[in-house]
């Protein structure tokens, strides 16, 4: 049988195969354009059936990039939820992923600081920021984040110049899920490959340092793609928020 031919029951079923789950707002995407419907599930379908990663960890990455502030879709972030826990998610792996997710707010600085190092030099400024040496205490704060981070990178070390302060107020605060969590450090990077590369997102620097990273903890190629294909389907909200709109709309 063909998957235009399929009845919208049987692409109902299949999807549920696929997915693991079924929500209303499905109902009005199918109802609204079966064929269409028959394509994004074969497309959404791929990452369950490659299996790559775990069906929880696929969870957490969908409740990741509906938590990220650069999108924040509260129906599929509390869908998402719900799913993990039904695979054998506790609350406090969730609440991991949230906090993991929570530090986006920190690219403003990881993208504005160098741009302000780079105008200032441009400006004849430059001994404004250069001649900045690390003290005792920023050498400190720098070899705490590699400890709690595994990792360091030079846009990090303009953030400490120009502000010891508020690098070790970020550090104590991203450094809480690697300090008490559970997740592996691998799924933890997992959570950053997800949020730096959602469409809505799409922070390249940050996106590259996390796969190095995850890689490094010995991740493979297929996961790693997995995760962006999980992360492609982030378009299709235009649907399951458009989708029932329309229908409301069309009907009364």
């Amino acid at each position: 049988m063909s998957e235009t031919t399929k009845t919208k029951e049987q692409l109902k079923e299949e999807f549920i195969k696929n997915r693991g789950y079924w929500s209303k707002f499905w109902e009005d995407v199918l109802e609204l354009d079966s064929n269409f419907f028959s394509t994004y599930s074969r497309f959404s379908s791929v990452p369950s059936k490659n299996n790559a990663l775990s069906p929880k960890i696929r969870e957490f990455i969908y409740i990741a990039i509906d938590a990220s502030t650069t999108h924040l879709y509260l129906p599929g972030l509390k869908l998402h939820m719900e799913n993990a826990l039904a695979l054998g998610a506790t609350r406090d792996e969730i609440m991991e992923v949230l906090e993991l997710t929570s530090v986006l707010g920190i690219h403003t600085c990881t993208m504005g600081v160098p741009i302000l190092m780079d105008e200032l030099r441009k400006m004849g400024r430059g001994d404004e920021v250069d001649n900045i040496e690390y003290g005792d205490h920023e050498k400190a704060l720098k070899e705490s984040f590699i400890k709690n981070r595994g990792y360091w990178s030079p846009f990090w070390d303009d953030m400490l110049k120009l502000s010891p302060e508020f690098f070790e107020c970020y550090l104590d605060f991203s450094s809480v899920p690697w300090k008490s969590g559970t997740l592996e450090p691998k799924v933890k990077e997992f959570i950053y490959i997800a949020i730096d590369t959602a469409t809505t997102h799409l922070h390249e620097e940050g996106a590259r340092i996390h796969i190095r990273n995850a890689l490094n903890y010995g991740a493979t190629k297929e996961e790693i793609m997995e995760i962006f294909q999980c992360v492609s389907v982030l378009g299709m909200h235009a649907l399951t928020e458009g989708g029932p709109m329309l229908r409301d709309l069309a009907e009364s």
